[in-house]
């Protein structure tokens, strides 16, 4: 296959891997972003600040979700301790999953935006947002009922 992207959008079908490069490329590019740039056309400028702006705005829940389950930890001493760590392990996995989330969301829109496809679609957003929905519930009960530890 040529170095032009002349398939159309991503259809997911079988040849897919061998036409954006393997499983791995996407991968790579997380540690080479500069990589990008080798595939189809430049995008306007417009469209790639905003991408920046978009992966910036997952960082930073990342970063509210990892704070918070140190908060957790740190200043909730009168939770049992399983309670405790399960709330702040929960709110720490939520965070480094939407950190590495934000990376490959935006690789995955900036080859996108290059090629002319449809930008990806991902179930990542439902999947955080419930997650965090669970822990929330889990400290409302907290708050209602206190479950100290002794």
């Amino acid at each position: 296959m040529s170095g032009t992207n002349d398939s159309g959008p991503c259809t997911g079908g079988p040849d897919e891997p061998a036409r954006r490069g393997g499983p791995g490329r996407g991968l790579r590019l997380w540690f080479a972003p500069q990589r990008v740039r080798e595939e189809g056309d430049t995008p306007d400028y417009r469209f790639s600040l905003a991408n920046e702006r978009t992966f910036l705005a997952w960082i930073r829940t990342a970063l509210a979700l990892i704070g918070g389950g140190f908060a957790v930890d740190q200043f909730l001493p009168h939770l049992a301790w399983g309670v405790r760590a399960g709330l702040a392990l929960a709110l720490l996995a939520a965070g480094v999953l939407c950190a590495l989330r934000a990376v490959n969301h935006w690789v995955r829109c900036e080859r996108a935006m290059r090629r002319g496809e449809d930008l990806p679609v991902s179930r990542f957003p439902v999947l955080l947002s419930l997650a965090v929905a669970v822990v929330a519930v889990a400290m409302v009960v907290v708050v209602l009922f206190g479950w100290e530890g002794r």
